[in-house]
């Protein structure tokens, strides 16, 4: 009888490296958003990989960056925890020779663990092979990795690869999760970050470190087939405010259009979604807003 394999495997590296694109490809299935800007990924969102050789749960955590605020801080503080609680770490980092204070403040919180590191360079398809061999040259100089995975998560190049390399590293286990389940996340927490994804893709780039998403309601209407969606987004400034509504409404008319076209691939419905601007004046530095908003737990 084949062996089944099973553990716990974070992603971790700099923000916009590509952690919450690559685990979406892993899984198949779009739950972590995505964008260009930093602080896309705030909370550690667990998915399942379920294959023939065994299951994979996922922890995809906020970027690992010096911290600058409360928020920052809470992000950070997740990132952190989450590499002692795994049984394999994969460290996603860009083509490059370039090893700057980020990547070295990486490798110091990984030197003082000891669970295998496998060093997954991403982004692949935008330069030349031999860019990708220099990178690799560069990265295995400075840390003791196990394994050097060259992918592209966008095009999903060499994923499977990476996938069987992770088995390498996983003793025998049970099965977590049943194999149809690829998230342990609330249908109402990747519905907000629906929204905060498109927010963010859409706005200026100051604005979008500046908000959060609060589902007021979530519904199934009594004569079925269409799901309610009441949502607040949270912005710091009156300012803000007036640039998330747009004119006459427009950029707020655009977030939800976009957004709903998401929550209804993932709920397999038709959805009403109806959204609203609150300002909360520096809610990023208050105790009681974040753990309000969700970005606070018993461990921080």
């Amino acid at each position: 009888m084949k062996q089944f394999k099973s553990g716990f495997v974070t992603i971790i590296g700099r923000p916009n490296v590509g952690k919450s694109t690559l685990m979406n490809h892993l899984i198949g299935q779009k739950i972590a958003i995505t964008s260009s800007k930093a602080q896309t990924t705030r909370n550690r969102i667990q998915t399942v990989y379920t294959g023939e050789n065994g299951q994979i749960v996922f922890l995809d955590t906020p970027g690992i960056n010096r911290a600058r605020n409360k928020l920052g801080e809470y992000m950070l503080c997740t990132a952190e925890n989450t590499l002692k609680e795994v049984d394999v770490v994969l460290w996603l980092v860009e083509p490059t020779t370039f090893i700057g204070a980020g990547e070295r403040y990486i490798i110091e919180k990984l030197s003082k663990i000891h669970t295998p590191v496998i060093l997954v360079i991403n982004k692949i398809d935008t330069v030349l092979e031999e860019e990708v061999f220099k990178a690799i040259n560069t990265y295995k100089d400075v840390y003791d990795f196990k394994e050097i995975v060259p992918v592209s998560a966008l095009r999903d190049n060499n994923t499977d690869e990476l996938i069987k390399t992770i088995f390498d590293y996983l003793e025998e286990g049970p099965q977590y999760y049943d194999p149809d389940t690829i998230t342990d996340q609330p249908e109402r927490a990747i519905v907000a970050e629906m929204i905060r994804e498109k927010a963010l893709r859409l706005l200026d780039k100051e604005i979008p470190h500046g908000i959060a998403v609060v589902i007021e309601r979530m519904k199934d209407r009594d004569s079925g087939g269409i799901v309610d969606i009441d949502a607040t987004i949270i912005c710091e400034r009156d300012s803000h405010k007036g640039i998330i509504i747009g004119k006459q409404g427009s950029m707020l008319k655009k977030i939800g259009t976009q957004a709903r076209k998401d929550m209804e691939n993932l709920l397999d419905t038709r959805v009403n979604l109806k959204l609203w601007v609150k300002v909360k004046k520096d809610w990023r530095d208050s105790d009681f807003l974040l753990k309000n908003y969700g970005y606070k737990d018993t461990d921080y």
